[in-house]
Parts: structure tokens; sequence; C-alpha cells
């Protein structure tokens, strides 16, 4: 008996010593996942797209090398969280699993690196930024949304200002601009020079053309949605910042393994110096304005200019079915100098002031029901203040000018998967619009107040089917909208469809109809200073209609061995516009009128990756015309034709630097000539054929670099450098005409001449 236990204890220990010595061999084995996918992407010439924190520490055992590049993939799937997903060009996206998981699904990736690495068109029709993954672009050292937007075609801004960007030759109050689903009437800081959204916060960036979810409304020319990340980090992170503009901070803050805070700010740093770059970022957004040049006998003096924004992001999963997120943004910009004179010998100061500022609030509770069912619940208020106070130093009069706008949306979603091919999303909505307008003098004594208030109910559904073969992928459906103001119906189908054929070609076909309530009001003369010449309204369904648009497009992208050739042409048709809110500096500048405008185009791209060098070209043609039944001219080019625009960039990316260069050019804003020879008549300006001829071409190139190196295990920085117009041209983007002792003069608005960026930040 004893030795039968002598030899069942001796066959143990041998067992456990040849378990912890396979086990010590199989540890030994295993190597950082990110080495194995470089080794891979040697192996099968593909590129691995995938965020660097979320892979930095994992470990895995090396596939063996006779797997096929599918079976490597499946055997990195049973070794790890994370998806690995094949598309038509030789990328492969590592997604977490989790994230297979969230609400809002995860669309396929149609094409990957669309333009550069990090920007992917998906299978609805939309593209995203992802942040994370971002490469660098021409200019830009910073990852500024909203300039980034204007690489993809069919996208640009008219002025080089955020705050009119123009999408297939929409006005910028056409765009739906959304944080983490929140509204926002207030897109930039310097008054549309840069973007007022933390690019250190947000991690996403959904562009929508056409074919929008049902469960959106506002937006008829298009949709720019922005979200923080939404999954929680359980260590601590963060950075510190400063360029030529501004000094940032970010911090992701874990607080337990369910919850975890993130937080942004920024501010510029004019306080403390004037760089370059903040010079002409001044001179630029007070050209032609009364902070420039005042009246001859008015010096103005103490000119202060200062911006700062903060973000927050706080989610908690209250267990593995439920989730609560909160977001918080508060934005401001000011603008202060003294009008200084001389009044009867006595020297007199007043103080003019310029503010804009947005803050806003929402929450989202979410629950997973069962395997099928899924509830969101979104809530949010966000409100908007334009002031301006104008000192009349020689009357002795002050001048306030507001302009309000305090919205209220409540949004209910429900999903149901009726099986793995598909979804059925349906939801009720609701929104709460008021805009305020003051006007108010002292002497004499004036004051015009205006207030009203629009609600809007909706009810929502679509459905989304995917082939089983994933080739083909359709979402459709319908929203209907009650604004009981007005007692208005309006029903509008939404369509999205694309499907891969013959392995690298894929066509897609969008459509929609959408409505907003808003517009701005565009006033070059007299509003807030000269600076800021857009103020919000609300529709009245009279004189201010309902703004309704309908669009459909239909493209064609062939995708293979780092090649990509895409093309869509479209048609979209917007009624409702006023004239107002279309920026006249002619003959129409003080009509009061609605009407259309017809947009007929195509956006091309061709993108070429080779190794670790990426180049593309695109180009957009677009004709754009107004409508406007009681005007002279009925019919003419819109002041957003924009007609034919190319961009051309390269990139060379390695493991630690950055290098990017591009120009971009287009034929020209229209514009109205005089008629020569006969420029004044009956004491007015005589004005050609409107928008018959065109401002000189638009030409600008840009350099920026970015390197990047480790300043301890745990800590790494970046040093950038960027240039904006590095051939220093001088473009002419607006020109308009006024008369000066029976003269006429002209005046012409230039765009940024070289203005250099310097960037400096320190991860943790």
């Amino acid at each position: 008996m004893a030795k039968q236990i002598r030899r069942y204890i001796t066959t143990l220990i041998f067992s456990f010593i040849f378990l912890f010595q396979a086990y010590a061999q199989e540890t030994k084995e295993k190597q950082l996942l990110t080495k194995v996918l470089t080794q891979l992407e040697k192996q099968f010439k593909v590129q691995f797209n995938y965020a660097e924190d979320a892979i930095s520490k994992v470990l895995v055992k090396p596939p063996s090398k006779s797997l096929s590049l599918t079976e490597v993939l499946s055997f990195l799937e049973l070794e790890t969280d994370f998806l690995f997903q094949l598309t038509d060009d030789e990328m492969v996206l590592v997604i977490t699993k989790d994230a297979s998981l969230i609400f809002q699904k995860l669309s396929e990736v149609l094409v990957s690196g669309y333009i550069v690495k990090g920007i992917n068109k998906l299978n609805n029709g939309s593209f995203e930024i992802k942040v994370s993954e971002f490469d660098i672009l021409p200019g830009l050292v910073n990852t500024d949304v909203l300039q980034a937007v204007q690489a993809f075609p069919g996208i640009q801004s008219i002025n080089e200002t955020v705050s009119n960007i123009n999408i297939r030759g929409g006005s910028h109050d056409q765009n739906l601009i959304l944080w983490d689903d929140i509204k926002m009437y207030q897109s930039g800081h310097f008054f549309g020079l840069i973007s007022m959204f933390n690019p250190q916060i947000t991690q996403r960036v959904s562009l929508i053309k056409n074919g929008t979810a049902t469960e959106f409304t506002d937006g008829v020319s298009g949709i720019i949605s922005m979200e923080t990340e939404k999954e929680i980090n359980n260590k601590f992170k963060g950075n510190l910042g400063v360029n030529f503009i501004d000094a940032n901070g970010f911090a992701d803050v874990p607080l337990g393994k369910r919850s975890s805070l993130q937080i942004a700010a920024r501010k510029s740093i004019s306080d403390f110096t004037e760089t370059p770059t903040y010079t002409n970022f001044f001179e630029r957004i007070s050209q032609d304005t009364e902070v420039e040049n005042n009246t001859m006998s008015i010096v103005n003096s103490n000119k202060t200019f200062d911006f700062y924004d903060a973000s927050l992001r706080w989610v908690y999963k209250i267990n593995d079915n439920e989730e609560l997120r909160v977001n918080f943004i508060n934005v401001g910009n000011e603008l202060i100098f003294n009008e200084n004179a001389s009044i009867n010998n006595l020297e007199d100061s007043r103080e003019s002031s310029l503010s804009q500022n947005s803050i806003a609030g929402a929450v989202s509770y979410s629950k997973i029901w069962n395997s099928k069912w899924q509830t969101v619940l979104e809530a949010y208020e966000t409100d908007y203040k334009l002031k301006s106070i104008n000192a009349n130093v020689l009357d002795s009069q002050q001048f306030l000018q507001e302009n309000k706008i305090s919205e209220t949306s409540l949004k209910l979603k429900i999903n149901y998967t009726i099986n793995d091919r598909l979804e059925l999303l349906s939801g009720y909505h609701f929104v709460e619009t008021k805009v305020t307008n003051l006007d108010d003098v002292d002497v004499p004594r004036f004051k015009l107040l205006v207030s009203e208030v629009v609600r809007t109910h909706a009810v929502f559904s679509q459905v989304l089917y995917k082939s089983r073969d994933l080739k083909t992928n359709l979402l459709t459906g319908l929203r209907y909208n009650y604004i009981d103001k007005f007692s208005k119906h309006l029903i509008e189908p939404r369509l999205s469809f694309s499907h891969k054929l013959l392995d690298n070609f894929s066509v897609e076909v969008l459509g929609e109809l959408k409505h907003q309530n808003t517009s701005q009001i565009i006033n070059f003369q007299n509003d807030f200073l000269g600076i800021e010449k857009r103020r919000w309204q609300l529709s009245n369904d009279r004189d201010i209609p309902v703004i309704q648009s309908q669009q459909a497009s239909i493209g064609l992208s062939f995708s293979k061995q780092g090649w990509l050739i895409s093309a869509e042409g479209y048609y979209k048709k917007i009624k409702g516009i006023t004239t107002q809110s279309q920026g006249f500096q002619n003959q129409y500048e003080f009509i009061r009128t609605h009407g259309l405008n017809e947009v007929r185009g195509v956006d091309f791209i061709v993108r070429k990756r080779f190794n670790k060098f990426n180049s593309w070209l695109s180009y957009s043609y677009m004709n754009s015309d107004y409508i406007f039944s009681d005007l002279p001219e009925t019919n003419f080019p819109s002041n957003y034709n924009i007609r034919h625009a190319v961009t051309f960039g390269t990139n060379y990316t390695s493991d630690n630097l950055k290098l990017s260069a591009g120009l971009n050019w287009n034929s020209g804003k229209p514009t109205t000539k005089l008629i020569n020879g006969n420029e004044i008549e009956n004491g007015e300006i005589n004005y050609n054929s409107t928008n018959s001829s065109r401002l000189r071409d638009y030409l600008r190139v840009d350099v920026s670099a970015l390197y990047g190196f480790n300043l301890s295990t745990t800590t790494n920085a970046e040093l950038g450098f960027s240039v904006w117009n590095l051939l220093d041209r001088e473009n002419i983007i607006n020109n308009f005409y006024r008369i000066n002792n029976d003269e006429i003069s002209e005046v012409q608005q230039r765009s940024l001449g070289v203005t250099p960026n310097l960037v400096f930040r320190i991860n943790f």
C-alpha cells in the first residue's frame, strides 16, 4: 500500500513538473501583440488598424507561419479579446469584442483609410474619423475636427472658417453639429477660425452627407457628429499641451471598476504672449470691422481677446446591462476694446465688447433587457448667447445686441434585434427651441425684444438588413414630424443601400427628406461690431418658412492593393431658404424673401497607399443655383457655387515621425460686378447680373510635421509644427462695394497669410 502511495506521489510530482515546464515554455513563447501584428504585416502585405493604447500590453502566442491570413485572424480572435476584420483594401481593423455589444451597433467599414489612416467610409454611407488612430493632414498638427472634415470632397469653407462650412453648396446653418448627441449652435473659437471642440476628449467623428438615420432631425445639408469615448478606462491617463494659440489639458480618471470621468479644458495664451499665429488670427477676424478701423476721430486701444472651453464626460456602468452617461460643455469667446475720442478738448473713453458663449449638458440612460431588446433614453439642454455692447463715444450712446437660443430635447430609442441579419430601431423625439433677439439703444431710448418658441414631436422607425455574406447593407425607414405651432405634418423617408460586387467594387445609393426650423440671419453692416455677422432665427411658416430638403446620390468605389477610386453623383434641393441667410452683399443685401436652392454635383477621390506613404487627389464639381420668384432675377448662381475644387495631399508615416503636405485649389467664389462706366445710377450702386463673375482662383499650400518620442516607460511626448498658406499667397475670399462721397470703393477681404503653429504635448 505504501509503495503504491509513493508511486502515486512520484507520478503526481512529475506531472506538475511537466505541466509547469509546458506552461513556462508557452509563456516564454508569447510576444507582444503589436510585435506579432508587425510581423504579420510583412508576411501578408496587409496593414493592421488599431488603437495603440488598447493593445500595447497584450501578450499572444505567435500563430504558425503555415496558416493562411484568414486562419491567422481566426486564431487571434480565439487568443485575444479582439475582433479582426479584413477589408477589401488589405486593411485589418482590430476592434474590441465589447465594442460590438454597444447600442449604437458597430457599422461595417466599407473603405478604411479613406483619405488617411483613421478616416474610414462605412457601409451606411457615412464617414468616421477615429481620433486615436488619426494620422496627420497638411497644415494641422492638432486634430481640429471641423478643419479635418474639409479634407473630404464636396466640403469646404468659403471663407476659411469653421463657422462657415459648406457641405455640397449648403450654408453653415444647414449643418447639424452634434457633440455627444447635443445640438450645438456655436462651432468655433476666434469667431470661427478654429474649432471649439477639444480633440483630446473627442474620440470619434461621424460625417453624414446623405442617407441620414431616422433618429436625426435638422441638418438639411449634412451632419457632423462628435463623440467622446464610450468605454471605461481602468487606469488613469492624461496629457498636457501648448501651442501658439492655447494651452490645454485632458484627464481620464477611473472611479472604481464601473465608472470613469473624463475632463478636458483649453484656454488661449494671449494673456501671457501674442504669437505670430495669434496676431494673424486677430487681424483676420477684425478685417474691415469697427475693431480695426473706427471713424477718423475715434481711436481704438487696449484690444484684448480671450477664449476657453471645458468639457466633461462621466460614464457609470450600473451593471452588465445598464449604463448611465453624463456630458457637459462650456465654451466662451470674448473681445474687449476701448473707443477713445477728444470731445470739447476733454478725453473720453468707453468700452466696447463682444462675447459668444455656449453651455450644454446631457444625460443618457441605456438598458439591455435581453438578447433582443435594448432601450436608450437621452435628454439634453443647450444654450447659446451672443452679446455685443457697442459704445458710441462721440454721441455718448450705447447699443446692446443679443441673440440667445435655449433648446431642450428628449429622445427615446428602442432597438429590437429580429435575427442576426435584421434589426428594427424605433423611437420618439421631442424638441423645444426658443430664440430671443434683443436690440437696445440707451440714447434715444429704443428697445426691441423678440422671443419665439417652436415645439416639434416626432416618431421614427427604421430597419437594418445585412445579407448573410455581409455584402449587402440596407438601412431604410420613416420619420414623422409634427410642428405644433404651425400644425404642420412632415413625413420624411430615409434610405442607405450599399453592395459589394466583384470582390473590389462597391456601389451605394442614398436618399433622404429632412427639415429644420432654425436658420441664420447674416448682416454684414451692423451686427455685433461687424465681427460676428450671424444671428439665429426661428421659422414662422410665413416669410421665414420651415426649411425642407430632398437629396439623392449614387456612388461607385474600387479598392485594391492600396488603391482607392471613388465617385459619387448627387442632386439636392432645399426649399424655404431666405435671402437673409445666404450672405448677399449686392443689390439683394437688404431684400427679404424666400426661395429654393438646387445643387447638382460629383465628388471624386483617388488614393494610393504604398508602404509608409499615402497620397490622395480629390475633385469636386458643383452647380448650385438659387430660384427666388420675387426677385427681378429669378434664377442665378448661388453665393456658395464653387464650381471646381481640387485637393492634393501626401503623407509619410513611420513609428515616430509623421509628415504631410498638400494644396487646396478652387475656381473662386461667385461675385457681382458693377456695370462698367455706369457704376452709380440715381445715387445707388448699379450692379451687373447677380453672381455672373468670380473672384480670382483660390490656392493654398500647407505642410505639417509631428514627431513622437518617449520620456520614460510610462510617458511620451509629441512635438509638431505646421504652416498654413506656406507660399503666403494673397487669396481674396470676398469683395463688396460701397459709396463714399459719391465715389465707388471696393472692399476686398483677404484669407490668412502664412501662419505657423507649434505644438508640444506630454502624454502620461
